[in-house]
């Protein structure tokens, strides 16, 4: 990169002033390189979050938070969402350009026919409780696939790296869905080529030996958008944590299985299950008719009270997802007839609310993602403890397309964040008898 613009830093300490170079995106805000800051002046930066740190170039997602956009590679997630299935996402992602017609027919073949996982797998499952969360079973599963397929390890291999992405994306409905089925006892299903990758996965999900399974189309559709809308977005923390794993030069399974334990956190991907719970609760607390006592808790700093499933990060304006998984969560609905379940009219009521009432809209609280998209895998029948494995699903894609991105970067260097220490200052052992 080469710049002709630049920075000037001045230090009150004696330190001579600094000059650093200004890049520029093709859109959102400039970078200034400071990456001589420690060699110039033997400072570093302090950036807890990293809130105002670019740890990389990347050409993948960009969020505008101010104006609610999100684009994949350029393009809007409302015209992918509305006009793509999952797999000519995945393959946006990974390849920079929507494909044509033999491009998607060829990327859906190969990801079809990778969708069963080694027999051996299934012994796994063997190993842990049957009560064990499933993004618990999902972390040790996908680390583990780098023990069933040494063929495609190279990290330097372009076409390693390929096959690496294809088995991942193929055989991850494939893990939740096996995940799901030990919980609830239930023989796994194997998957079906002649079915849609959303499709396949409801019938692994839902599917038993006894009968035929037949999808709902309506339903079907409604899963892959989930998958669209939540298949990359930009450095957050489960993509960052892919990323330093990577950089450290290990192996695509690990740093997946990586993203997905950082996923896992309720601050992260655990957000819809959170959602989904604090519904649940206001439901056992009185429901509809007890919501106002719920809304002045919110609004009650001293509370403790969290509204989960409005507002966002990154967002200040409306989260674009929320809007078509609204969309989708009403069709639905409609499908399933369910606009009269209790828990649902207690959501669409905290909807109204958070629309209409000043506090939530002057503070734009408004509904976010998760909070329509958990109503929607609940809806579906997917149960709470599966909300974040479906996530990590859908991430697995951007992850991919993330790390392979760092991997192929000339400037990539192993991840080494730095500190400001404020511990003790060096001192000396004392005998165990004089401390």
């Amino acid at each position: 990169m080469t710049s002709t613009k630049k920075a000037t830093m001045t230090f009150t300490d004696g330190t001579p002033s600094v000059e650093f170079p200004i890049y520029e995106g093709t859109v959102g805000p400039d970078v200034i390189d400071i990456r001589k800051l420690y060699g110039q002046t033997g400072k570093f930066t302090f950036d807890p979050g990293f809130m105002s740190t670019a740890a990389c170039d990347s050409k993948i997602t960009y969020i505008d938070g101010d104006k609610g956009e999100l684009l994949y590679r350029g393009y809007p997630i409302e015209q992918l969402a509305t006009n793509c299935d999952y797999l000519e996402t995945c393959y946006l992602l990974l390849n920079g350009e929507l494909p044509n017609r033999a491009q998607q027919k060829d990327f859906e073949y190969r990801v079809t026919h990778h969708t069963m996982v080694h027999e051996q797998m299934t012994r796994f499952f063997q190993g842990f409780r049957r009560d064990a969360h499933p993004m618990a079973v999902l972390v040790g599963c996908v680390g583990a696939l780098s023990a069933f397929y040494h063929d495609s390890l190279d990290i330097n291999n372009a076409e390693h790296r390929h096959i690496s992405a294809i088995r991942l994306i193929a055989k991850m409905p494939t893990l939740v869905a096996m995940a799901y089925k030990y919980t609830v006892g239930q023989p796994f299903m194997y998957p079906r080529n002649d079915l849609s990758y959303s499709g396949n996965l409801m019938r692994m999900m839902f599917g038993t030996p006894c009968e035929e399974y037949k999808v709902n189309e309506v339903l079907e559709r409604a899963l892959d958008r989930i998958l669209i809308l939540h298949a990359d977005h930009e450095q957050n923390a489960s993509t960052s944590t892919v990323r330093l794993a990577g950089s450290s030069g290990a192996n695509p399974f690990a740093c997946i299985a990586a993203g997905i334990a950082t996923l896992w956190g309720p601050a992260h991907g655990g957000a819809n299950e959170a959602c989904l719970q604090m519904l649940d609760e206001i439901q056992r607390n009185g429901g509809v008719e007890k919501i106002g006592d719920f809304i002045a808790k919110v609004k009650d700093k001293n509370s403790g009270v969290k509204l989960m499933g409005f507002g966002h990060r990154v967002y200040k304006n409306y989260d674009p997802r929320a809007k078509l998984m609204r969309e989708t969560c009403y069709e639905v609905l409609g499908e399933l007839g369910l606009h009269d379940d209790p828990l649902f009219k207690l959501s669409m009521k905290l909807e109204q609310i958070a629309l209409e009432d000043d506090y939530f809209v002057s503070r734009k609280l408004y509904p976010n993602v998760d909070f329509y998209s958990g109503i929607v895998q609940k809806a579906l029948g997917i149960p709470t403890s599966m909300f974040t494995c479906i996530f990590a699903l859908a991430r697995t894609v951007g992850w991919i397309a993330q790390w392979n991105e760092m991997i192929s970067d000339p400037e990539q260097k192993i991840g080494r964040p730095r500190q400001l220490f404020v511990g003790a200052t060096r001192r000396d052992v004392k005998a165990i008898d004089l401390r």
